[in-house]
C-alpha cells in the first residue's frame, strides 16, 4: 500500500502518465469525471491534457485502455482544442485499438473517429483510416473499412471524399481475407447508395462474380436520395432547422433542400487519367498515311484500343486529331472513316473539355462527311460529333454548322439539322441566347421549305427543340413569316422533345449547366425561368423584321446611358401591335379616291388640282383639319397620301401650299397606321423638297414622322438611295444632315451600315463641299455608335479628306451617344427586353460589327505560306509572318475560316526568336480585330497559347501578350476563356510570371462579368497554391483576385475547395477568404453592365494596341489598369446605385487607384508598433548583405496600410523606370505631406536601402537627391531619427560612399553631413567606423575622411566607444595597401592631432615604425602649412561648408543646433580670414610650437626669416559688422511683440556668432518669450552652450573672449528666465545623458551639476511656480537609471550629492506635502525616490523637537560670525596690500594661497571687486602657479586643451550679481546689465582693450563643489586666455608682474598703448628664441 499512497498524492495529469497501470486507471477515471464536469469548451483545463490524449487511446493495458478511450471520447466531444490531436490520436486508434479483440474497444475507437469528423476534422481522419487499409493486420483493415462505411452512412458523401476510397476498392476486392472482401462489398453498396451509377465504371475490372453480387445488392437499394443522419458542428443549426420543418409538416420543402444537399458525383471524376500519347505505335503517323488500307486500319485500331480508356491525360493531341480528321475527310474506304470517327469519339469522351480546342477543326469535316449514306458510317459520325459537341459550346462551332447548312447535298442538310436538334437538347435558355438562335432559325426556316422531306422533318425537329428549350416568346419573332400549318408542326415536334436536363433533373454529369433547379425537372425549371421572364417583360410581342432583334445590341456597343439601351428596344417594341399592318397592298387611284371621299369634305377633293393657288391653299387647310379630327382606326393613310400626290402633287409651285402639304404628310404618319406602302408614295417627293430653302424643314419633319412609323432603318435606306440617285447636291447634303439628326433621335438600332457606307463614300467624292461636309458630320454621328472600326472603311480616301474625318472622330471621342428621344413614347416598358438579352454580356457589339463586309482569306493561306511560317530559318519565318500581316491588313475584316493558319501561328508563339513571338502576337491582335466576335471559335486553339506566353521571362513580350489577350477578350467576351480546363491548366504551371500576369488579368476581368461558367471552380486549387507561392508578386496578385473569384463562386464553394490543402495552408487560406469576403464586390447589375461594357469596348482607347501592340517595356499590371478604371468608372457608377451597395473601395479593387489623394496615410502609432514588432522579433530585423525576397515582401506588407496603393505598385515594380516615377512623386509630395513622410519614415528609408542594391544609376541618383531633400526637411521639422530608423538605413547608405562615381560619393557625403542634424554625430560615428572595415578601398577612404570631419566638427566626444579605441581602429589603416586609404587615415589622425594635440600618440598606442614615421611626417607637414590647411579643407569639401552655412541661416529646431552649426561656420570662416591676415596667426602657431619644444634644438627656423615684421605695426583693421549687433531702439520695440520676435530671430540666424548669442540673450530677457521654451529646446540649448564653453578651439577665434563672456551671460539668463520646471527638467535629463555617455567629458557633467546648484539656490523663490510632479518624475527616472549603488561607483561624488541637495531642498520647502506630488510615476518601486523622501521627512520631524535649542545656538553663532568677519576683513586687507606692493607681491600671494587653503569658504570677492581686470587676472594666475609648485605637478601642456581650473569659470553662479541683473519677480533689469552690454559693444567697435593682457582675476577654489562667487562679467572676460596664461606665467613671471603692477595702478589703458606693449613683448620673445638657437 505504500506504493499506492505515493501515486495517490499525484495530480490527475501526472497519474495519467504514471508507469503503474492502477495509477493510470485512476487517472483516466478522474480525468473522465473532470471532462464531464467542464461546461466551457474553451476552458484552459482542456489544454493540460492536449499531449496526453494519444496515451489515453494507446495504453498497453487493455482494461486501462478501455477507460482511456471513454475519457478520450468525452475530451474530443467537448474540448475546443481537440482538433489539434486528430492525426496522432486517430493514428493511435488505428494501430492500437482496431487490433484489440474487445468489441467495446473497437466501438469506442470508431466513435472517436466519427467524433473527430463531427468537429470538422474529416480529412485528417480519412487520411489515417486510408493508411490503415494498407496494414498487414486484417483486423485493422476491416475496422478501418467499417469506420469509413459508418462515416459515409452518417455524414454523407459531401463530408467523406469518395474518390480516394473508390481508388482502393478494387484492391480490397482482391484481398485474400474474406472479412476484408465482405467489408469492401458493404462499403461499395454504401457508396452506390450515394452516387449511383457513377460507381460502375471504376469497378468494371473487378472479379465478375463479385460484380454480379454487387449489382444484385445495388438493385435492392431504395431509389430515394439518401440524407445524412449526422451533421458537422457547423451544420448543427441546419439539422435543427430540418427537424422543425419535418415536425411542421414541411417535408416537401425539406426534401427540396435535401435535394440540394445531394452532391452530384460524376463517374468521370472518380477515374484515374491514362496517358496514351506515348503508347501510340511508333510508326503510327507513317502507317496512317500508308497506301494500303490494311495498314491504315491497323494504325486506327491501335488508337481505338487506347481511346477506350474512359479518362485520358491532357496533352498535345493536335497531330493525332489532324491525322484522324484527314482519314474522316479524305479516306476513300468508308470502313476506315467509321473507325476514325470512333477514335475521335473516344478522344472526345476521354478528354472532355480538354478536347474543345480541337473541335473547331473537326466539326466541319464530320458534317461534310455526312454525305455518306452507309448507316454504320453515319452512326459513327453522329456519335463522334455528339461527343465532340459536349467538349465545346454551340457558340464556338456555330459558324462551321451554319456554313454547312447551305450545302446542296440533302443528306448533309438533314444530318446537320438533326445534329442541331440534338445539340439544342443540351442547351438551356441561358446557353441558347437570341444572338445564337437567330442565325440558326434563319437557316432552319430555309430547310422547312426544302424539297426533300427528310430535310424538312429534321428542320422541324430542330426548331421544335429550340422552341422547347427557350420558349415561344424567344422563338416567335423568328417564326413571324411561317404559315400556321408549319407552325403547328413545329409545336408538335416541340411537345415530343425530351430535354437532357429534363430526364436527369439536377443530377446530370455534365458540368456546363447547373441552372435547373434541383428537386424539379429541368423542363419545369426552364419553364419556370421562362415564366418569370415573361412576367417581367410582358410588352415585347412577336416581331417581324429581323433587324429589329438587334435593337438592344448597338446601345451596348456604343457608350449610351442605360436609357439608350431601353430606348433602342423600345423603338422596335412599340410597333408590336402593328406588325401585321405593316405590309399593306398597293391600292389603285380609284379605290384611294373612294376611301378619301368618305373621310374628306367633297369640296376639298375637287379643289386639290385647282389652278388657283389660293383655292389649293384653302383645300389644304380643310384637309389638315379633317386629318386632325380623324380617328387612328378610320384613317386611310394610303388613300390620303395618294390624294396629296395627285397632280400637281410634289411639283406644287406655291411654297405655302407645299409647306401645308408636307405638314399633312407628317400628321398622317403620326396619327394613322402608316405603312411602308404609303411611305413609298410620298418619300420621293419629300427627298426632292428636302433641299428647298422654304419647304426643307417641313420635308424633314415629314421624313422623321415616317421614320417613326416605319422604323428608321428602312426609311433611311430608302431616303439615301433616292437622294443619291438624284444629282441635286443641296438635296444630298440636307438628306445627310437629316439622317445625322435622325440617328441621334432614334438611336442606331438596326441601321444598315453597309448601305450607308457606300452612299457616304459617294458623298465624300462629291465636288460640292456642302455634301462632303454633311457626309463627314454623318460619319461623326455614326462613330459615336460604331466606334473606331468605322475608320477602316475610309482608309483608302485621300489624306486631306482622311484628316478631316479623323478630326471629326476626334471631336466625338469620349462623347456618349444621346438617349433616343423618338420611338420610345409608345412603349415605356420596352427596355425590359434588355433584361432577357442580359445573359450574353459578350453579345454587346456584335450587331454593328456583323454588318461590316468580311473577306474570305482562306484561299490566301496557302500551304507554301504555312511552310514558310514553320521554316527553320528565322528570316523566312519572319517573311511568312509579314505576309500574313499584310493579308489581314488588306482584307480589314475577314471571315472566320482561316485554314491552317491557327496551327502555324500557335507554333510561332513559342519561337526561340522573341522578335518573332512579338510579331506573332501583333498579328493575333490584328486577327482579333479583323475577325471580330467570330474569333471565339479560335479561343481554345489560339487564345490559350497566347496566355502561355504570359509566362515569358521578358517584360516586353509579356506586355505584348497581355495586350493581345485583352484584344481577343474584347471581341469574344470572357465566357470562352473560362470554359473548360484550359485556364486552370495554365494556372497550374509553376511559372511565377505566368501566374502573376494571368491572375492580374482575371482580377481585372472577373469584376466586369455578370456570370461565369462553372468551370471557374477548377482554377481555385491553383489560386490557393498561388496564395502560398514563393514569389511575392504571385501571392499579391492571388490575394487581389480572391474577392473576384468569390464574387462568382460564393464563399461556401471557395471554403469547401480548401479541403484538399494541408492543415497549415488551410488555416491561412481560410483567413484570407474571410478577409476577401469582407472586400467582396457585388456582381455588376444588368442594365449598368450593358452600358458599362462599351465604355471600354467601343472606346478608341481599346483599339490602340492594334497599331501599337506593346507599350515599350511597360509591365502588364500597369498597362492594364487604366481600362478597367475607365470601364467601371463609366458604367459602374450607375451599377452602384442599382445594387444598393457600394463597390468596396479597398485595396483589392484595382479600379480605385485614384492618384489624387495623399500618398502617405498616417496610421496612429503605426511606426511605434512596427518598432515593437521588430524588437519582439515578430518581423525580420532589417539586416542583410543583399535583400532577400522575404524582406521585400515584409516591407510591402508593412507599406500596404500606409502608402497609397498605386504608389506602392510603382515602388515595388520590377522595372526601374517605375522606381524613378515613384521617387518623382515622393519628391513632389515631400513638402505637402510632411506628417505623412515622418510617420512612414522608417519604411521610406528601408525602401531606399533596397534601391541602393539596384544596378541602375539613374534610380540611385534620384534616390540620393530625394534623401538630401528629405533630411533637410527633417532637420527643419526638428525631427530626431530613432535608433531603429538609423540602424536600418545608415549602414546601407555607407555602402554607397564607396561608389566609383564621384557624383554619387559626393551626394552620399552630403547626406551624411545633413544626417548629423537629425541624428547625434556620436551615434553616427560607430556606423561610419564599421564602414572602414569594408573590402572596397574607396569606401574605406571616404569613411575615414568622414570620421576626420566628424572629429573636426564635433570634437573628441564623438569618438565611440572611447577615443582610444576609435583612434586605434583608424590608425590600423595607415598601413593599408591602398594609397588613398593610407592618405585618408593619415589626414584623419592629423585632424584629430590638431584638435587634441600630443595626447593622440598615447591614444593611438603602438604603431609599426614605418606607420609612425609616416604619421609624424604628415603632422610636421601640416604644422608647416598651418594657414593653408583651413583653406584646403574648405576646397576639399565645399558642400560641407555650404551645408553648414545654409543651416546656420535656417532657424532650425532650437538654439543648440544653431550653436553647433554656427561654431562650424565660424571655424571655416576664421580659416578664411586668417588667410588674409596671416601675420598674427603665424606667429602664434610657431611660437606655440617652439615653446612646447622644451629646449630641443630643431633646424626648421629659416621659415621665420621669411616674415616681414613691419606688417605687425599696421593698425588693426576692424571689419564692419554686417548685421546690427543690438538694435539701439530695442526697448522701444517691446510694444510690438511680433516685430520683436522677427528681429530677434533674424539676429539668431546671423552669420556672426556673437550677434547670435546676444540675440538669444535678448530673447531670454523677455520673460514671456523665455518661458515658452520647452524642455527639449532648453535641453538642446544648454547642451550646445556647455559644449561651446568646453571647446578649447574657440580661443582660435579673434573674439574668443567675447564669445565666452556672452555665453556665460546667456547661461545666467537661461537659468533665471526660463520656465523653472522646464529648465530643471532639462538639466536633470542632460545630467543623466552625460553620465550615461561613456565617452562624454567629466567636465560636461560637472558644469551641468553646477547649473543645477544654481537652480537649487533659486528654489526658495521659485518653488511655487514649479510643477513638482514633473520634476519628481524626472528624478525618479534618473534614480531608476542610476540607483544609489551605481552612482556611488562614479569617479566623482558630485552627482549623488547634487541629487541629495536637490531633494533635501525640495523636502525642506514643501514639507510632508512633497509625497503628494508623486502622481506621474506609474511604478514607484522602480526607484528609491519615495523611500528617500520618506527618510528625509522622518529625519526632519525627528529634529523638530530640539529646534528651540538650535535657535539659541544659531543666535550665538551669528554674533560670533559678525565678530570673526571683522577680523577676517582686516587680515585680507593686509594681504592684498602686500600683493599690490612691488616688493612683497610674491609673499602676499603665498599668504593668500595659505589663507584660501585654510578657509576654503572665505569670500575674497569684495577685495577684488574694486581692482582692475588685469589685477584680478594676475592674482588668479599667481595663485595657480603657487598651487602647481606646491603640489609638484609641473606645467600642464597646452595640448590637453583645458586646464584643471577651467571649470570654475565656466558656470555663472554669482550671488553678488543676482540683484543687479534683475530680481526673480521679473522687475526691470539693473543697470549692470546695460553696462555689460555697453562694454561688449565698445569692445566690438575697437574702443576697449581686448588683448589677452586685459583679463579678469579669478578666484581659486580648492573644493570645486562650492560654487565660485565671481561676477558673470569677469568670468566671461577670462574664459579664453586661461591656458596660455598658465604657460606664460611659468616662463615669464617677472615680465608679467611688472605689466600687471603697472596695469593695477592705472584703472584702464588705451587701445594703442596696449597694442604697443603687446608688440614689444612679441619682439623680445622672438629675440630670445633666436639667440637661444644660435
Amino acid at each position: 500500500m505504500g506504493d499506492d499512497s505515493e501515486w495517490m498524492k499525484l495530480s490527475v495529469d501526472q497519474k495519467c502518465e504514471h508507469k503503474l497501470w492502477k495509477a493510470r486507471l485512476s487517472g483516466y477515471e478522474e480525468a473522465l469525471k473532470i471532462f464531464q464536469k467542464i461546461k466551457d469548451e474553451k476552458s484552459p483545463e482542456w489544454s493540460k491534457y492536449l499531449g496526453l490524449i494519444k496515451k489515453f487511446v494507446t495504453d498497453s493495458n487493455a482494461v486501462v485502455q478501455l477507460k482511456g478511450l471513454e475519457a478520450a471520447l468525452v475530451y474530443v466531444e467537448n474540448a475546443h482544442v481537440a482538433g489539434k490531436t486528430t492525426g496522432e490520436v486517430v493514428s493511435g486508434v488505428v494501430s492500437k485499438v482496431f487490433n484489440q479483440p474487445k468489441a467495446k474497444a473497437k466501438e469506442l475507437g470508431t466513435e472517436i473517429c466519427l467524433m473527430y469528423i463531427e468537429i470538422e476534422k474529416g480529412e485528417a481522419v480519412q487520411e489515417e483510416l486510408l493508411k490503415g487499409l494498407d496494414s498487414k493486420n486484417p483486423k485493422i483493415t476491416v475496422a478501418c473499412i467499417e469506420t469509413l462505411r459508418k462515416a459515409l452512412s452518417e455524414f454523407g458523401s459531401k463530408i467523406i471524399l469518395l474518390k480516394p476510397i473508390i481508388k482502393v476498392l478494387p484492391k480490397l476486392f482482391e484481398s485474400r481475407e474474406k472479412a476484408i472482401r465482405d467489408e469492401a462489398k458493404l462499403i461499395a453498396v454504401e457508396i452506390y447508395r450515394w452516387i449511383r451509377d457513377a460507381l460502375k465504371a471504376p469497378l468494371q475490372n473487378i472479379n465478375s462474380v463479385q460484380l454480379k453480387e454487387l449489382e444484385e445488392e445495388w438493385l435492392k437499394l431504395p431509389t430515394g436520395v439518401p440524407k445524412p443522419t449526422r451533421f458537422l458542428r457547423s451544420q448543427q443549426e441546419l439539422e435543427a432547422k430540418l427537424e422543425q420543418q419535418q415536425s411542421a409538416g414541411g417535408d416537401a420543402e425539406g426534401g427540396g433542400d435535401d435535394g440540394d444537399e445531394a452532391p452530384q458525383i460524376d463517374a468521370y471524376e472518380l477515374l484515374e487519367a491514362v496517358e496514351i500519347l506515348s503508347k501510340l505505335p511508333k510508326d503510327f503517323y507513317d502507317k496512317i498515311e500508308a497506301k494500303k488500307w490494311q495498314e491504315r486500319k491497323e494504325a486506327l485500331e491501335a488508337v481505338e484500343v487506347l481511346v477506350k480508356n474512359p479518362k485520358l491525360e491532357a496533352g498535345d493531341y493536335s497531330d493525332l486529331v489532324k491525322a484522324l480528321k484527314k482519314v474522316v475527310g479524305k479516306d476513300t474506304n468508308v470502313m476506315l472513316v467509321a473507325l476514325a470517327a470512333k477514335c475521335l469519339t473516344g478522344l472526345a469522351v476521354g478528354l472532355r473539355k480538354k478536347f474543345g480546342q480541337y473541335a473547331g477543326h473537326v466539326v466541319p469535316t464530320i458534317l461534310e462527311k455526312f454525305k455518306e449514306k452507309k448507316p454504320q458510317v453515319v452512326q459513327a459520325l453522329q456519335e463522334a460529333i455528339d461527343a465532340i459537341f459536349l467538349t465545346t459550346t454551340l457558340q464556338s462551332i456555330s459558324e462551321d454548322i451554319l456554313a454547312v447548312m447551305d450545302n446542296k447535298n440533302p443528306t448533309i442538310k438533314q444530318q446537320t439539322s438533326l445534329f442541331i436538334a440534338r445539340s439544342f437538347r443540351h442547351c438551356t435558355s441561358s446557353t441558347l441566347p437570341k444572338s445564337l438562335l437567330k442565325p440558326f432559325c434563319a437557316a432552319l426556316l430555309k430547310h422547312i421549305n426544302d424539297s426533300a422531306p427528310e430535310v424538312r422533318d429534321a428542320a422541324f425537329e430542330a426548331l421544335g427543340t429550340a422552341l422547347k428549350v427557350v420558349g415561344e416568346k424567344a422563338v416567335n419573332p423568328f417564326l413571324a413569316d411561317v404559315d400556321k400549318l408549319k407552325l403547328d408542326r413545329i409545336k408538335e415536334c416541340s411537345e415530343k422533345v425530351e430535354l437532357v436536363y429534363g430526364k436527369k433533373a439536377g443530377a446530370t454529369a455534365d458540368k456546363r449547366e447547373s441552372k435547373a433547379l434541383p428537386g424539379k425537372t429541368a423542363a419545369s425549371g426552364a419553364a419556370g425561368d421562362k415564366d418569370v421572364k415573361e412576367a417581367a417583360a410582358p410588352k415585347s410581342g412577336p416581331l417581324k423584321k429581323a433587324p429589329a432583334t438587334k435593337a438592344s445590341g448597338p446601345p451596348k456597343k456604343g457608350k449610351p446611358a442605360v436609357s439608350g439601351a431601353s430606348g433602342g428596344s423600345g423603338s422596335k417594341n412599340k410597333k408590336g401591335p402593328d406588325v401585321k399592318e405593316i405590309v399593306e397592298p398597293e391600292l389603285s387611284v380609284e379605290v384611294c379616291e373612294e376611301k378619301a371621299s368618305v373621310v374628306l369634305p367633297s369640296t376639298c377633293l375637287q379643289l386639290l388640282d385647282s389652278s388657283n393657288w389660293k383655292e389649293r391653299l384653302a383645300c389644304m387647310e380643310e384637309f389638315q383639319k379633317a386629318v386632325e379630327l380623324m380617328d387612328r382606326t378610320e384613317m386611310p393613310c394610303q388613300a390620303l397620301v395618294r390624294m396629296l400626290a395627285k397632280k400637281p402633287g410634289w411639283k406644287e409651285t406655291n411654297f405655302q401650299v407645299m409647306q401645308m402639304k408636307l405638314h399633312i404628310v407628317a400628321l398622317i404618319a403620326q396619327k394613322g397606321n402608316f405603312s411602308k406602302t404609303s411611305a413609298q408614295v410620298v418619300l420621293d417627293g419629300l427627298v426632292d423638297k428636302i433641299g428647298d430653302v422654304k419647304c426643307g424643314n417641313n420635308a424633314k419633319e415629314a421624313l422623321t414622322a415616317i421614320a417613326e412609323a416605319c422604323l428608321l432603318p428602312w426609311t433611311a435606306e430608302q431616303v439615301m438611295s433616292m437622294a443619291f440617285s438624284q444629282k441635286n447636291p443641296k438635296n444630298q447634303s440636307e438628306t445627310l444632315n437629316w439622317l445625322s439628326n435622325a440617328i441621334k433621335e432614334f438611336g442606331f438600332s438596326g441601321l444598315n451600315v453597309k448601305a450607308f457606307i457606300s452612299n457616304v463614300k459617294t458623298a465624300l467624292a462629291a465636288t460640292n463641299p456642302a455634301v462632303r461636309t454633311s457626309a463627314i458630320t454623318l460619319l461623326g454621328v455614326m462613330y459615336l455608335y460604331v466606334g473606331p472600326p468605322l475608320r477602316m472603311f475610309f482608309e483608302d480616301e485621300k489624306t486631306a479628306l482622311l484628316s478631316q474625318i479623323d478630326a471629326e472622330f476626334e471631336k466625338m471621342q469620349g462623347q456618349t451617344p444621346p438617349a433616343p428621344t423618338r420611338g420610345t413614347s409608345k412603349n415605356i416598358g420596352g427596355g425590359t427586353d434588355e433584361g432577357e438579352d442580359g445573359d450574353e454580356p459578350d453579345e454587346g457589339g456584335s450587331d454593328v460589327v456583323d454588318l461590316l463586309p468580311r473577306v474570305e482569306i482562306s484561299d490566301k493561306i496557302t500551304l507554301e505560306l504555312i511552310s514558310k511560317i514553320g521554316d527553320k530559318n528565322w528570316k523566312i519565318r519572319k517573311e511568312g509572318l509579314d505576309e500574313v500581316s499584310s493579308i489581314i491588313n488588306e482584307a480589314k475584316f475577314i471571315q472566320p475560316n482561316i485554314g491552317e493558319l491557327p496551327a502555324a501561328l500557335k507554333g510561332r508563339l513559342n519561337d526561340s526568336n522573341k522578335i518573332l513571338v512579338q510579331q506573332t502576337l501583333s498579328i493575333l491582335q490584328q486577327l482579333a480585330v479583323a475577325m471580330g466576335p467570330n474569333v471565339k471559335q479560335h479561343v481554345k486553339n489560339l487564345g490559350i497559347p497566347i496566355i502561355t506566353v504570359l509566362g515569358d521571362s521578358k517584360n516586353n513580350v509579356r506586355a505584348a501578350a497581355l495586350a493581345t489577350v485583352n484584344a481577343w477578350a474584347e471581341q469574344t467576351g470572357m465566357k470562352e476563356w473560362l470554359e473548360g480546363e484550359d485556364l486552370s491548366e495554365e494556372l497550374k504551371k509553376e511559372n511565377p510570371f505566368l501566374r502573376q500576369e494571368l491572375l492580374g488579368w482575371l482580377a481585372e476581368k472577373l469584376p466586369t462579368l455578370r456570370s461565369t461558367p462553372t468551370d471557374l471552380i477548377l482554377c481555385v486549387p491553383h489560386l490557393y497554391s498561388c496564395l502560398e507561392d514563393r514569389n511575392g508578386d504571385v501571392r499579391k496578385k492571388a490575394q487581389d483576385a480572391l474577392p473576384f473569384f468569390m464574387m462568382h463562386l460564393g464563399y461556401e464553394k471557395m471554403a469547401k475547395a480548401t479541403g484538399k490543402l494541408k492543415p497549415t495552408s488551410k488555416d491561412q487560406v481560410l483567413a484570407m477568404l474571410e478577409k476577401a469576403k469582407a472586400n467582396m464586390p457585388a456582381k455588376p447589375a444588368a442594365p449598368a453592365k450593358a452600358s458599362s461594357k462599351p465604355a471600354g469596348g467601343a472606346g478608341p482607347a481599346k483599339f490602340q494596341p492594334v497599331s501599337a501592340p506593346v507599350e515599350d517595356s511597360m509591365s502588364s499590371s500597369v498597362e492594364s489598369k487604366p481600362d478597367p478604371k475607365k470601364t467601371r468608372g463609366g458604367g459602374v457608377s450607375k451599377a452602384k446605385s442599382v445594387q444598393g451597395k457600394k463597390m468596396p473601395s479597398k485595396s483589392s479593387l484595382k479600379e480605385d487607384d485614384d492618384k489624387s489623394g495623399p500618398i502617405f496615410i498616417i496610421v496612429p502609432n503605426g511606426k511605434e508598433q512596427r518598432m515593437r514588432d521588430e524588437k519582439a522579433l515578430k518581423v525580420l530585423k532589417w539586416n542583410f548583405t543583399t535583400p532577400r525576397d522575404e524582406y521585400i515582401e515584409q516591407l510591402k506588407l508593412q507599406m500596404s496600410s500606409c502608402v497609397a496603393r498605386w504608389l506602392q505598385d510603382e515602388m515595388f515594380h520590377s522595372d526601374f523606370q517605375h522606381h524613378n516615377k515613384a521617387l518623382a512623386v515622393m519628391v513632389d509630395h515631400l513638402e505637402s505631406e510632411k506628417e505623412g513622410v515622418i510617420s512612414c519614415l522608417d519604411l521610406i528609408l528601408k525602401w531606399l536601402t533596397l534601391r541602393f542594391f539596384d544596378t541602375n544609376t539613374s534610380v540611385l541618383m534620384k534616390a540620393l537627391e530625394y534623401l538630401k531633400l528629405l533630411f533637410t526637411l527633417l532637420s527643419d521639422e526638428e525631427y530626431h531619427l530613432t535608433e531603429n530608423e538609423a540602424s536600418s538605413f545608415i549602414p546601407y547608405l555607407i555602402l554607397k560612399v564607396g561608389e566609383p562615381k564621384d557624383v554619387i560619393r559626393k551626394d552620399v557625403r552630403a547626406i551624411l553631413n545633413r544626417m548629423c542634424l537629425v541624428y547625434p554625430a556620436s551615434k553616427m560615428f560607430p556606423f561610419i567606423m564599421e564602414g572602414t572595415k569594408s573590402k572596397n578601398s574607396k569606401q574605406r577612404a571616404e569613411c575615414l575622411e568622414e570620421l576626420g570631419c566628424l572629429v573636426e566638427s564635433y570634437g573628441m566626444n564623438v569618438c565611440q566607444p572611447t577615443p582610444g579605441k576609435a583612434l586605434k581602429e583608424m590608425a590600423i589603416h595607415i598601413g593599408d595597401r591602398d594609397n588613398t586609404v593610407r592618405n585618408a587615415a593619415l589626414n584623419t589622425i592629423v585632424t584629430v592631432y590638431n584638435v587634441h594635440g600630443d595626447q593622440v600618440f598615447k591614444l593611438i598606442g603602438n604603431l609599426s615604425e614605418k606607420d609612425m614615421s609616416m604619421l609624424e611626417e604628415r603632422i610636421k607637414r601640416s604644422a608647416k602649412r598651418p594657414a593653408a590647411a583651413p583653406i584646403k579643407q574648405v576646397e576639399e569639401r565645399p558642400q560641407r561648408t555650404q551645408n553648414l552655412n545654409s543651416n546656420a541661416n535656417m532657424l532650425r529646431k532650437g538654439p543648440a543646433e544653431d550653436m553647433s552649426s554656427r561654431l562650424n561656420q565660424a571655424r571655416s570662416l576664421s580659416g578664411h580670414s586668417e588667410a588674409t591676415h596671416t601675420v598674427p596667426r603665424e606667429f602664434q602657431l610657431d611660437l606655440d610650437e617652439i615653446e612646447n619644444d622644451n629646449g630641443t634644438v630643431r633646424c626648421e627656423m629659416p621659415a621665420l626669416v621669411q616674415h616681414k615684421l613691419d606688417d605687425i605695426f599696421e593698425p588693426v583693421l576692424i571689419p564692419e559688422p554686417k548685421i546690427r549687433a543690438v538694435s539701439p531702439h530695442f526697448d522701444d520695440m517691446h510694444s510690438n511683440t511680433a516685430s520683436t520676435i522677427n528681429f530677434i530671430i533674424s539676429q539668431v540666424a546671423s552669420g556672426d556668432i556673437n550677434t547670435s548669442v546676444q540675440a538669444l540673450t535678448q530673447l531670454f530677457q523677455m520673460e514671456n518669450l523665455a518661458r515658452e521654451a520647452s524642455t527639449g529646446v532648453l535641453k538642446d540649448l544648454m547642451h550646445g552652450l556647455i559644449t561651446l564653453m568646453l571647446d578649447s578651439r574657440i580661443e582660435d577665434l579673434e573674439e574668443g573672449q567675447q564669445v565666452f563672456r556672452s555665453v556665460n551671460l546667456l547661461v545666467v539668463k537661461v537659468l533665471e528666465k526660463s520656465d523653472q520646471t522646464n529648465i530643471l527638467s532639462a538639466l536633470l535629463v542632460l545630467l543623466q545623458d552625460s553620465l550615461l555617455a561613456t565617452a562624454g567629458s567629466p567636465k560636461f557633467s560637472e558644469l551641468v551639476m553646477k547649473c543645477l546648484w544654481r537652480m537649487v539656490r533659486l528654489l526658495p523663490d521659485t518653488i511655487n511656480s514649479i510643477n513638482l510632479d514633473r520634476i519628481l518624475l524626472d528624478i525618479h527616472i534618473f534614480m531608476k537609471v542610476f540607483p544609489k549603488e551605481k552612482l556611488k561607483q562614479c569617479k566623482s561624488e558630485f552627482p549623488i550629492r547634487t541629487l541629495k541637495t536637490l531633494l533635501h531642498t525640495l523636502c525642506k520647502l514643501k514639507g510632508p506635502k512633497i509625497l503628494d506630488h508623486l502622481t506621474m510615476i506609474d511604478n514607484k518601486n522602480e526607484s528609491e525616490l519615495e523611500a528617500h523622501l520618506c527618510r528625509m521627512m522622518k529625519h526632519s520631524l525627528d529634529q523638530m523637537g530640539s529646534k528651540s535649542d538650535k535657535e539659541t545656538e544659531k543666535g550665538a553663532s551669528r554674533i560670533d560670525e559678525k565678530a570673526s568677519k571683522a577680523k577676517v576683513n582686516d587680515f585680507l586687507a593686509e594681504i592684498f596690500k602686500k600683493i599690490g606692493s612691488k616688493e612683497n607681491t610674491k609673499e602676499g600671494l603665498a599668504e593668500l594661497y595659505e589663507y584660501k587653503k585654510k578657509y576654503s569658504d572665505a569670500d575674497i570677492e569684495p577685495f577684488l571687486k574694486n581692482s582692475s581686470q588685469f589685477f584680478q587676472s594676475y592674482v588668479e594666475r599667481g595663485l595657480r602657479v603657487i598651487e602647481m609648485e606646491r603640489e609638484g605637478k609641473g606645467r600642464i601642456p597646452s595640448s590637453t586643451g583645458i586646464s584643471p581650473q577651467m571649470e570654475v569659470s565656466c558656470v555663472p553662479t554669482p550671488t553678488s550679481t543676482v540683484s543687479s541683473v534683475g530680481n526673480t519677480n521679473g522687475e526691470e533689469v539693473g543697470p549692470s546689465v546695460y553696462l555689460e552690454r555697453l562694454k561688449i559693444l565698445r569692445q566690438r567697435c575697437g574702443l576697449e582693450n581686448t588683448k589677452q593682457d586685459d583679463r579678469p582675476a579669478l578666484t581659486l577654489l580648492s573644493k570645486p563643489s562650492v560654487p565660485a562667487v565671481v561676477s558673470s562679467t569677469d568670468m566671461l572676460h577670462s574664459k579664453l586666455s586661461q591656458i596660455r596664461e598658465s604657460r606664460e606665467q611659468h616662463h615669464h613671471l617677472d615680465l608679467d608682474s611688472n605689466q600687471m603692477h603697472s596695469a593695477a595702478t592705472t584703472s584702464s589703458s588705451s587701445s594703442s598703448s596696449s597694442t604697443a606693449a603687446n608688440i614689444d613683448d612679441l619682439k623680445k620673445r622672438l629675440e630670445r628664441i633666436k639667440s637661444s638657437r644660435k
